[in-house]
């Protein structure tokens, strides 16, 4: 099974039908993935902890970790079933694979990172999940070796994506701007070239996106919404394909890039 990186930009991809990449996360089902997963594993920016947790949980509650939103968001639910046993396997995977401590949140739901794209890909709600959280102590190195472990899962009909931006500097961002506002220099710089890297296979530069990539900091100012996408490269292998799934923008510096990784044949 593919792994991906989908880009959830702003909490209002919930409600804002003028957002294109709504409607192609509507049509997930439809254009990229026909065939349902047995379970699905979410790495998202919005879970950071010192070492890597799993939530195990029977039924996921929906977390509303966004402040000053339209009401209509916070009446919005997903409650999809856990997936303890996925959870296990994950613990499972990372300690084999020398990641010595992996906890485990008997409580944790799904923040908007995970629930938000899933509502739109699986409105049913039906279809087991579990959490993974992302270490903003650590590099991309770190996280790529996190998805390597975990590779086995594909094999499994687990789903692996990780949910963030492609360019995520919250302090750029005008909301009361135009959402269509023309796109900047330094974030289309940054997209144009993790696009590039990604499509020549040039996974390493990727991961030393710090050094290798032009306004880096500004693009990503904090490292919580980039480092899923090292899990899911990483969780595709080495010399995986990657292909742009979809490419929009808001307000001039969030892009909402999203990649397919295709594990080569062997």
């Amino acid at each position: 099974m593919d792994t991906f990186y989908i880009s959830h930009g702003s909490p209002t991809l919930s409600i804002d039908e003028s957002l294109p990449a709504r409607h192609f996360l509507k049509s997930w089902k439809e254009k990229v993935m026909g065939q349902p997963p047995t379970s699905i594993l979410v790495i998202s920016g919005h879970w950071e902890t010192h070492e890597p947790t799993v939530n195990v949980v029977p039924r996921n509650d929906t977390i509303y970790d966004f402040y000053g939103f339209p009401k209509p968001m916070y009446e919005l639910k997903y409650p999809a079933p856990g997936a303890p046993e996925l959870a296990k396997r994950v613990k499972e995977l990372l300690m084999a694979s020398d990641f010595k401590c992996v906890n485990e949140d008997k409580e944790r739901g799904l923040d908007h990172g995970a629930w938000v794209p899933l509502m739109l890909m699986y409105p049913e709600a039906d279809i087991p999940v579990c959490q993974l959280s992302v270490q903003t102590n650590r590099d991309g190195s770190y996280h790529y070796n996190m998805g390597k472990a975990l590779a086995p899962l594909r094999e499994e009909g687990v789903l692996i994506f990780g949910s963030g931006s492609a360019t995520h500097n919250l302090r750029t961002i005008n909301r009361n701007s135009d959402s269509k506002a023309a796109v900047v220099p330094w974030a289309y710089e940054f997209d144009t070239w993790l696009k590039e890297a990604l499509l020549d296979g040039r996974y390493e530069d990727v991961n030393h996106y710090e050094e290798k990539a032009p306004h880096a900091r500004e693009a990503h100012p904090w490292p919580d919404h980039f480092y899923p996408l090292h899990v899911a490269m990483g969780a595709a292998g080495k010399d995986a394909k990657a292909k742009l799934i979809h490419h929009s923008w808001s307000f001039g510096t969030l892009s909402y890039a999203s990649y397919q990784f295709t594990t080569a044949a062997s």
